[in-house]
């Protein structure tokens, strides 16, 4: 009960706070969108995202300039994190080892998170403005660990120039539904940057534990098929892909439990708004050909490429063109399964728009053609690029379903889930069949 009141003590100062900033901002624009910045970085108790986005309502009626609001948004956080960290400096570690104990920060602790911080931390300077309590320790803990004023100022002063320019924006794009819709992206942007810091240490733990994840997987996969014969030293590949397929699967069923629910009316409600303020009809051809990228002559352009690549190039022509021609073909045949699944009626009134068959596809074809093309050359950085175009394209499909209303955007998120999900599973059998065939 205790804890209730607490809290909600804390809302309701918070909520006060956040209404006399807006006042003030009112009155003195610039200067308190600055120095409240400065302020809270030095973990003082202000509504950050809050000031930042009420500015960006300001510049939604012209009262201040867009580009001007960010700049002195992003120079008051990178002042108020830089004294943070020479307080850091100062005090030194001999502070933390006195008083951390009493927020779980020991000694031992305190070393090893120093040393993680020292070799990895500056990166996660960009990502840490995005949680609150985060970025308001980042510049002391910087300082006290003695990381090079260089490197801190490098990434700290990227960080708060992305994390003021994109709530500033969100603030000039949502205008007059700012307070109904700022909560609710505020969540959205925390879970991203959560999101974003658990791929980032998993991708650490794997880079420094390569070898013994290795030698894990090839144990486990040895037992899993311990009927079919050994594998030997099974790829690396075959877990990534699994891994995948398990991390869609379950994001998968967590979209067709949200579906059932009902739960996308707020998520389709605001995404649908910022799309449409941010692209108005001056878009509608560079739509129109975003939306080419699934038709079928496009997508059938991408398989035979494919095709001809396997032909051409391939190590296991007849199993490679078999499964993309499987790819393709059960694709489609999942797509249908899912229409008759669920039941939809889009926006403009087309049945069954979840999930997004067009999203769907443009994944599933586009994913594995350029897994096909790309997976035997040993560029590094043209799997990379593959990679993001793949994502670029099947992100503009997306992007013109909203804008012309053919979808909605938890439609078109369901078809990014549940294409993934058979183009991973796709990789993983492709890859187990190549390696029986080689036993």
């Amino acid at each position: 009960m205790e804890v209730l009141l607490i809290e909600a003590f804390l809302q309701e100062v918070i909520t006060f706070m956040a209404h006399e900033m807006q006042l003030l901002l009112d009155q003195y624009g610039y200067y308190v969108l600055g120095i409240g910045l400065m302020l809270e970085l030095l973990a003082l108790p202000l509504p950050g995202e809050v000031i930042m986005t009420y500015s960006g309502l300001m510049v939604f009626h012209g009262e201040e300039n867009w580009i001007v609001s960010i700049l002195v948004a992003a120079l008051g956080a990178s002042a108020g994190i830089t004294i943070s960290y020479w307080i850091g400096y100062k005090l030194g570690q001999p502070f933390f080892i006195k008083y951390g104990s009493k927020i779980h920060l020991g000694p031992d602790k305190l070393e090893r998170t120093s040393q993680w911080f020292k070799r990895y931390g500056n990166k996660l300077l960009i990502i840490a403005y995005f949680l609150p309590v985060v970025r308001h320790i980042t510049g002391y803990f910087s300082g006290s660990i003695r990381m090079p004023f260089r490197i801190f100022s490098i990434y700290a002063y990227t960080g708060a120039l992305l994390w003021t320019g994109t709530f500033i924006s969100l603030g000039k794009i949502l205008g007059p539904k700012w307070e109904e819709y700022h909560p609710v992206i505020t969540r959205y942007l925390i879970i991203a940057a959560v999101g974003g810091i658990v791929i980032f240490i998993i991708f650490y733990v794997y880079k420094k534990h390569r070898k013994q994840l290795y030698l894990w997987t090839v144990q486990w996969l040895q037992k899993a098929v311990a009927a079919f014969h050994s594998l030997g030293r099974v790829k690396f590949l075959i877990l990534a892909s699994f891994a995948a397929f398990l991390l869609l699967f379950i994001l998968m069923a967590g979209l067709v439990q949200d579906f059932l629910a009902h739960e996308f009316a707020l998520f389709d409600t605001i995404t649908a708004y910022i799309v449409h303020a941010i692209f108005d009809k001056s878009w509608s051809e560079w739509m129109n050909r975003f939306a080419y990228l699934a038709s079928f002559q496009v997508l059938a352009a991408a398989a035979v490429l494919a095709l001809i690549r396997v032909i051409v190039k391939g190590k296991d022509r007849l199993l490679e063109g078999t499964f993309l021609l499987f790819a393709m073909a059960g694709g489609e045949v999942w797509e249908g399964l899912l229409k008759v699944l669920f039941h939809r009626v889009g926006p403009g009134g087309l049945m069954n728009t979840f999930p997004s068959e067009q999203a769907s596809s443009a994944v599933i074809i586009w994913g594995f053609a350029a897994y096909l093309i790309f997976r035997h050359m040993g560029i590094t950085w043209a799997k990379l690029v593959a990679f993001v175009l793949v994502l670029a394209a099947a992100f503009l499909v997306g992007l013109s379903s909203v804008y012309f209303n053919v979808q909605y955007p938890s439609d078109v998120a369901a078809g990014y889930v549940f294409g993934g999900v058979w183009l991973s599973l796709n990789i993983v059998l492709l890859e187990i069949f190549r390696l029986l065939k080689q036993r």
